[in-house]
């Protein structure tokens, strides 16, 4: 064990393991809520059960999204519904990260055209600033969030401002959005329309980007941090950029064998099949030459260089193992990217997943 409570902090490229439960290890849990406590807006089982499991622990919670549509209040109210304690100043957005941004640069008042929903609009108020729609207003800057009613007309605008000098903030780059039907278009895939038609590419507030971080860590006033998420390029990116500790849960975006492709800006600290990791331990990777070992589980490269698995019982501990091996490995970025999805799907399947 070092210091802090974890074991198995060395320089493998592997889970760590952590003897306390992650609920009392760490003072605060930034959760993204897509994918994590929701899916699509229906409540993901067991999420208000551990949520509040780890609050009686003593852990604080912020519901940290990407999603700029909506208002705090309105996000919080939804929390409420599913039977999770939170209030309208527990949720940290992308909007208000982006308006923040705005503030910082220009002076009060100043117009800025609102491409996205209310949510994105009334943060840019809150800060002072003035939202407008169109390009004839002269705005500073131009904003942009996923709305699911965005027009033509307004990217248009947006487009116009932007060509006249307008600074270019988006809330965040999510190419995609989780939802009971599989991925759709995020605010990522709509910024591409600007991005063409104005050659201009934005300065990004929310994850990865460290600004959504930083104002969820002051807001909460976290000293030890833990940022909760489903997704690797927006949620564990994120936590690595901003210094702090993550545990991915499969029960948003990312696949198991996603996780085993996973580079080395985007590989969890922890793993979880969903929020119950919050309130248990998390068991240590063991390794001993090229074997890793987790539960009962052992995992090391076989003649393709992939690892194989061998073992029984829980398939979390399966797949640290796995994980471990291909980390270790480098894995990721090697060979044919079919190819490589390909053996990752085939290395999770050996320990109990379908993908």
């Amino acid at each position: 064990m070092t210091g802090n409570g974890v074991v198995g902090a060395d320089s493998d490229r592997k889970p760590r393991g952590c003897q306390q439960r992650l609920s009392e290890h760490y003072d605060a849990a930034l959760l993204d809520l897509d994918g994590v406590v929701y899916l699509g807006g229906s409540p993901i089982a067991g999420a208000a059960d551990a949520l509040g499991d780890a609050a009686k622990a003593g852990m604080r919670l912020a519901f940290v999204t990407n999603n700029a549509s909506r208002t705090p209040s309105a996000i919080a109210a939804q929390l409420r519904g599913m039977g999770i304690t939170a209030a309208a100043t527990d949720v940290v957005t992308s909007a208000q990260a982006a308006a923040h941004l705005i503030a910082d640069r220009f002076p009060a008042g100043s117009p800025v055209l609102v491409v996205g929903g209310m949510g994105l609009r009334l943060a840019v108020r809150a800060r002072g600033l003035r939202p407008v729609s169109v390009a004839a207003e002269h705005p500073v800057a131009v904003v942009q969030g996923y709305a699911p009613g965005i027009d033509y007309g307004l990217l248009a605008e947006g487009a116009l401002a932007i060509r006249a000098g307008a600074w270019y903030v988006a809330s965040n780059a999510d190419t995609t959005l989780p939802t009971t039907r599989g991925p759709q278009p995020g605010n990522g895939s709509l910024i591409q329309v600007l991005v063409t038609a104005t050659g201009q590419r934005p300065v990004v507030a929310g994850k990865p980007e460290p600004p959504l971080h930083a104002e969820s860590v002051e807001r909460v006033g976290a000293r030890r941090p833990l940022v909760v998420g489903d997704r690797l390029d927006t949620d564990i990116e994120g936590a690595i950029r901003g210094g702090a500790d993550s545990l991915l849960v499969l029960t948003g975006v990312t696949s198991p064998a996603d996780l085993l492709l996973a580079p080395p800006d985007r590989q969890p600290v922890y793993v979880a099949a969903d929020l119950a990791g919050l309130n248990a331990s998390q068991p240590e990777v063991t390794r001993s030459g090229d074997e890793f070992s987790c539960g009962g589980w052992t995992a090391a490269a076989a003649d393709n260089g992939w690892p194989r698995a061998s073992g029984s019982g829980d398939r979390i501990d399966g797949l640290r193992a796995l994980c471990a091996a291909a980390w270790s490995a480098r894995l990721a970025g090697q060979g044919d990217e079919s190819s490589a999805a390909d053996a990752a799907r085939a290395a999770v399947r050996q320990v109990g997943f379908t993908s």
